[in-house]
């Protein structure tokens, strides 16, 4: 079910008894890596509980149409903007009539009619009203508008009698939605990525940087959810959004960096390590607790700071005695480019390399554009210059390539 990773899913439930396999759809989809949204009709909640599903789905759940609580009072539209997909289980008779001749007087059927999303329908009913013309013309016309139905199975109803209108195992259904997408490149993959710079502290108002801008990093974090990868963003202080479907820690220096990467890791296995921040090799041995003042007693007046080498990141990561990630790596570099890259690689354990020329203003730091070669076992790739966007996604299936070379199916990383 990796393919359901990081996939917004709206479950909408209509009025039936069929409503109490929905709590176990949600569960397996939220379980499956879904970011699940439940809305329920009016009629829905006398059969189960909004609490039980906001419980199982980790998200609020929507049953009005009129929410004041939504952005610009527009619940419907965002919900259908916000949706890879809906899935309606189960859909009642009711429910299916109202659909197909489009009707909108309940959040649910708003958001079907102004999504762009796939549909799904899971029809649920007596055998007789399943069978009846009605239901079967109305889901005929569905099917016509490109509704997907997953459709009712044979078995014991309700009501005492036998014969299809069993809603399917939600197993079943969580295997349907699958097939609504395309396999990603880092499906189920657990993606940690550091982006822009670290800030050291001189004294209460000063700090050493650099120009590092974070956009690369954040524009593989971008493009590695696009791959289906579930990823963690740790950044330094930068301006950039945060991506969507991203959990982002925030740090300020070289060490507190560190700390979040060692954390993240031990708290759960990361397939794939992008170590993109520029972190600061350097800080000052010692922080001044007031603020450093000119003596002004004469115009040669200097100011010498002692600096102490920072934790290298990658390293400490290298190190670590299992589940060490694929680990990549970035050389800024301004001279001897290829030789300082490779050395950068041997000397930390790198399993890929992405080497960028800082000293070129159109490709370097605060840049939109970069141009990179790419260093990897067996690989040297020069990449010409591209938005960052569109090299960031060429980076990924690199790395998405290269790690699947070096991992077995089903396996996780190991010690390098």
């Amino acid at each position: 079910m990796q393919k359901l990773n990081n996939k917004r899913i709206i479950v909408g439930i209509t009025g039936g008894i069929a409503a109490y396999k929905a709590a176990e759809l949600v569960r397996l989809l939220h379980r499956y890596g879904a970011d699940v949204r439940v809305v329920m009709t009016q009629s829905a909640s006398e059969f189960i509980t909004p609490l039980t599903l906001q419980a199982l789905s980790g998200n609020p759940v929507h049953t009005s149409l009129l929410d004041t609580e939504a952005e610009a009072a527009m619940g419907h539209i965002e919900l259908a903007r916000w949706a890879d997909a809906v899935v309606i289980a189960p859909a009642s008779a009711n429910f299916i009539a109202q659909m197909t001749a489009g009707l909108a007087g309940e959040l649910l059927y708003a958001i079907v009619l102004a999504t762009c999303a796939p549909v799904c329908i899971v029809p649920a009913m007596n055998k007789v009203m399943w069978e009846n013309k009605a239901t079967q013309d109305n889901i005929l016309r569905l099917r016509q508008r490109q509704i997907k139905i997953f459709y009712p199975v044979r078995g014991e109803q309700a009501c005492g009698d036998i014969g299809f209108g069993r809603m399917p195992e939600p197993e079943t259904i969580a295997q349907k939605l699958t097939t609504l997408f395309q396999p990603g490149l880092l499906d189920g993959k657990q993606v940690l990525i550091t982006a822009g710079p670290t800030r050291e502290k001189i004294d209460p108002v000063r700090y050493l940087s650099n120009n590092s801008s974070g956009k690369m990093g954040f524009a593989l974090t971008s493009a590695a959810v696009e791959a289906g990868a579930s990823v963690t963003l740790i950044a330094g202080p930068v301006s950039q959004r945060t991506p969507e479907r991203v959990r982002r820690i925030d740090v300020e220096s070289a060490v507190e960096m560190q700390q979040a990467v060692l954390k993240v890791i031990n708290t759960q296995t990361q397939d794939i390590f992008i170590a993109c921040a520029a972190v600061a090799d350097y800080r000052p041995q010692q922080v001044m607790k007031t603020k450093i003042k000119k003596t002004l007693s004469s115009p040669e007046e200097t100011l010498t700071l002692q600096l102490t080498l920072n934790p290298d990141i990658l390293m400490s990561v290298a190190a670590l005695q299992q589940h060490v990630p694929f680990l990549v790596g970035f050389a800024a570099e301004t001279d001897d480019l290829m030789a300082n890259a490779k050395e950068k690689m041997r000397r930390k354990n790198l399993d890929m390399i992405i080497l960028n020329d800082v000293a070129n203003p159109a490709i370097g730091f605060n840049s939109d554009n970069n141009a990179v070669t790419v260093l990897g076992q067996a690989l040297s790739l020069k990449l010409p210059v591209m938005s960052k966007q569109a090299l960031s996604r060429k980076l990924i299936s690199l790395i998405a390539e290269a790690y699947a070379r070096k991992v077995p199916v089903g396996k996780k990383t190991s010690p390098t």
